[in-house]
C-alpha cells in the first residue's frame, strides 16, 4: 500500500494527478485484502487497467487498485469451437495476438485496441464491424457488496453500443476478473466489409485473406490514423458515434447534403469525427490540447503538459460547437474522474 501515489504512468493521457492511496492486486485474495482496507476507511475506490478510457480531472482521494489479475486457459468445445479465458490484468491486443498465433478466429477486428482484458466487456468494446458481443460467452465478477463472487452470461450484461449493465445500474458494484470468449478454430468468419479493410488489404496484395491478414490490415490502418499513447497522450477515440432519429437526419441532409450516416431503422448513426471536423476542429490547438490532426474524433496531450480539466474543458468546447451546428449532442466515451 502506497500513499500520495502519482497516476500519471497509469493513465494513457499522461496527465499528472495523484492517488492518496494505491495498491497492485495480484490476484483475488491481495484484492479482497484492499478492498476491506478501502471499506474500513470509507475510502472511494478507481479500478485501473490499462488506464486507456480514463481522463483524470483532479487528485484522486480515496485507494486506486492497479488489477493485475493474469492468465490465459482454454476448453474445447468441438471440431471448431473453443473457449478461451483471460484474466482481467492480460494486455488486450497481447491477448488477441495470443489467439491469432494460435489460429483462433473472432478478436481480429479488435486488434491494437488499448487497455486490458478486464476492461472490454465495460463498453462493449468494438472496431470494424466486430464487437465484444459477437464471441462474449461470459465474465466473473467479484460484487463489492458482499465480497462474492458471480458470473454473468451474455444476456445479463445487456451489451449495447459502447455500454452494458457494467455502465449502468451496475456500475460501481463489480469487478470484473475475467472474461471468456467463444472463437472458431477452422471456419473463420472473415469480416472486411467495415471501413478500410478492403482496400488495405488490396494495397497488401491479398485477395483471400487469412484472420491473421485481417489482423495486419486493422493494425496498419489504426497505425495510420491514431497516435501512439505511448508518444503522445490520448485515450483514443474521445466520443460515441451519436445515434439520432431518422427524421432528424434527413433534415440535417437538406441543410448538409455531405452529412455521413450509416442507417438501422429508424435511427441513423452519424460518425462523431465528421462532425467534430465540419465544425473546424481537427488538428486545433488550444494550449497543451489539441484535437489530433489525422482523426478528429481522438483529444491528445499536445504538449505532455496539459491537465485532465484542460482536456475535459477542450472537450466540452466540441460538443458545444457541434450542439450550436448540427443540434447533435455528443457524449463522451472516456470515463471522467
Amino acid at each position: 500500500m502506497q500513499e500520495n501515489f502519482s497516476l500519471q504512468p497509469y493513465n494513457t493521457f499522461g496527465v499528472a494527478a495523484k492517488a492518496k492511496y494505491f495498491v497492485e492486486s495480484n490476484n483475488i485474495e491481495e484484492l479482497k485484502d484492499a478492498l476491506t482496507f478501502s471499506k474500513e476507511k470509507s475510502l472511494p475506490l478507481l479500478l485501473l487497467g490499462g488506464g486507456s478510457n480514463i481522463l483524470l480531472t483532479k487528485d484522486f482521494d480515496g485507494l486506486a487498485i492497479q488489477l493485475n489479475l493474469k492468465g490465459i486457459s482454454e476448453e474445447d468445445l468441438n471440431e471448431n469451437e473453443i473457449l478461451v479465458t483471460a484474466k482481467a490484468g492480460e494486455n488486450w491486443h497481447e491477448f488477441v495476438m495470443y489467439c491469432l498465433n494460435k489460429n483462433y478466429g473472432g478478436l481480429e477486428n479488435l486488434s491494437l485496441i488499448p487497455g486490458n482484458v478486464g476492461t472490454s466487456p465495460m463498453q462493449n468494446i468494438g472496431a470494424y464491424g466486430t464487437e465484444i458481443k459477437d464471441v462474449f460467452v461470459n465474465c466473473q465478477v467479484l460484487d463489492l457488496e458482499n465480497l462474492e463472487l458471480k458470473n454473468f452470461n451474455l444476456e445479463e450484461c445487456r451489451f449495447g453500443y459502447r455500454d452494458s449493465i457494467f455502465k449502468q445500474e451496475g456500475k460501481g458494484r463489480y469487478i470484473i476478473l475475467e472474461v471468456t470468449f467463444k472463437l472458431t478454430k477452422k471456419d473463420h468468419r472473415i469480416k472486411t466489409e467495415y471501413g478500410a479493410i478492403t482496400s488495405e488489404l488490396e494495397k497488401m496484395g491479398i485477395e483471400n485473406p487469412s484472420i491473421q491478414d485481417v489482423s495486419k490490415a486493422v493494425i496498419t490502418i489504426r497505425q495510420s490514423k491514431l497516435p501512439d499513447p505511448k508518444i503522445i497522450g490520448n485515450a483514443g477515440s474521445f466520443f460515441k458515434n451519436p445515434t439520432i432519429p431518422l427524421v432528424q437526419f434527413e433534415t440535417l441532409k437538406s441543410k448538409f447534403d455531405n452529412i455521413q450516416g450509416y442507417p438501422n431503422g429508424n435511427v441513423v448513426k452519424v460518425p462523431a469525427g465528421w462532425l467534430i471536423e465540419q465544425c473546424g476542429w481537427k488538428g486545433k490547438q488550444i494550449g497543451n490540447v489539441a484535437s489530433h490532426k489525422l482523426q478528429s474524433l481522438v483529444i491528445i496531450n499536445a504538449t505532455g503538459d496539459a491537465t485532465g480539466k484542460e482536456i475535459f474543458d477542450f472537450s466540452t468546447e466540441i460538443i458545444n460547437s457541434v450542439k450550436d451546428k448540427f443540434g447533435i449532442e455528443l457524449e463522451r466515451e472516456v470515463n471522467i474522474i
